[in-house]
């Protein structure tokens, strides 16, 4: 019997449950567009309560999920503040710009999360020259900060920082509860500060699709609209939010064994001369590495020949993700096949 792929590309490659899988064949369904879906009504209401937010949305993904809450919070011509490695601004297609006809201010802070007073200088003066200052985006955990996370001060104070010149402020939670995890706190309490935040189903949840949207009850019918002008409204959508309310319930538990195992494959990375891995910076299921030697596509090309796959996260750095579907022996495998790699000498400059 071959030996399954482990994918540490990212955690939206699990796969559905035996039990997630029964639930779907046998959801009860309606049609959601005309708020008639069961299964959907009670997503929505599980995904508030955990949140901490009187009502919730459910959407396809969760790019549509925060493209929908910039678009509620923001008009043509306004600005949004964001730390420049954000997922709504890197790999959401543009969609700021092209959904909501709003522009970025960008602030670069190593940990993914900007200070106070960052934001605050960010924040444009009343000026016709000007565009409004109208959303303060933060991300918990922080994809591309290598999964850093934010504790209930720092969110507080960020968001009193954007409160005090009257923006709005939208967490994009898709791994919010893998920081609730890490930190050991309730996940509402993290956003509490938050005008609105989405939650991802698909990703360390193990769900097969879906995002959640969580605010007030005006917001979240605003964002409604929305979804529909956006091409998300969705029929007997029960049958994908009976998975999705399994991973809400279930998923949550399994969280703190990613983290574990993260830690326990970047210590092992840290060994090896030729990466520099800090395990003191893994907050949560995603270690990055950098090369010191050698080139990535090397690294990667060596690493599917032993059954791994890991995703290129910038010119010399790999992104392993830590799920469900990635166990004690993989993280193993992915070991030993880092400590097999030698990485090729650099081409001697020819003389000139």
């Amino acid at each position: 019997m071959s030996v399954p792929i482990a994918d540490f590309r990212s955690d939206t490659s699990t796969l559905p449950t035996e039990a997630m899988r029964r639930a779907m064949a046998t959801a009860e369904v309606g049609d959601d567009v005309r708020g008639e879906d069961p299964t959907v009504r009670r997503l929505e209401q599980e995904a508030a309560a955990l949140l901490g937010k009187p009502a919730a949305l459910f959407l396809p993904s969760g790019t549509m999920a925060n493209q929908a809450a910039i678009h509620v919070h923001c008009r043509p011509g306004d600005e949004l503040i964001c730390e420049d490695r954000s997922h709504v601004y890197l790999f959401e297609g543009g969609g700021i710009a092209r959904l909501s006809g709003t522009q970025v201010r960008l602030l670069a802070a190593p940990g993914g999360f900007p200070t106070p007073a960052q934001v605050e200088g960010a924040v444009r003066s009343d000026d016709p020259h000007h565009p409004r200052s109208r959303l303060l985006v933060l991300e918990n955990t922080h994809n591309m900060a290598g999964g850093r996370v934010a504790n209930v001060a720092t969110m507080s104070a960020l968001a009193a920082a954007a409160r005090r010149h009257g923006l709005a402020v939208h967490v994009d939670g898709a791994r919010l509860l893998n920081a609730a995890v890490a930190l050991g706190c309730p996940a509402r309490d993290l956003v509490a500060s938050a005008d609105s935040v989405s939650l991802c189903l698909s990703k360390g949840l193990g769900a097969p699709v879906g995002s959640m949207l969580a605010g007030s009850t005006d917001f979240v019918a605003q964002a409604r609209r929305v979804r529909k002008a956006f091409g998300g409204g969705m029929r007997q959508a029960g049958v994908i939010a009976a998975a999705g309310l399994l991973a809400l319930r279930d998923g949550p538990a399994l969280l703190a064994h990613d983290h574990d195992r993260a830690q326990r494959l970047a210590r092992g990375l840290a060994e090896l001369p030729f990466l520099a891995v800090d395990p003191a910076v893994v907050d949560s299921n995603i270690v990055m590495a950098d090369l010191r030697a050698g080139e990535p596509d090397q690294l990667q090309a060596h690493l599917q020949r032993c059954g791994v796959l890991a995703a290129g996260a910038g010119p010399r750095r790999l992104r392993f993700v830590l799920h469900r579907d990635v166990d004690d022996a993989m993280v193993q495998r992915c070991l030993d096949a880092c400590r097999t790699f030698v990485p090729a000498a650099s081409p001697t400059p020819s003389p000139s």
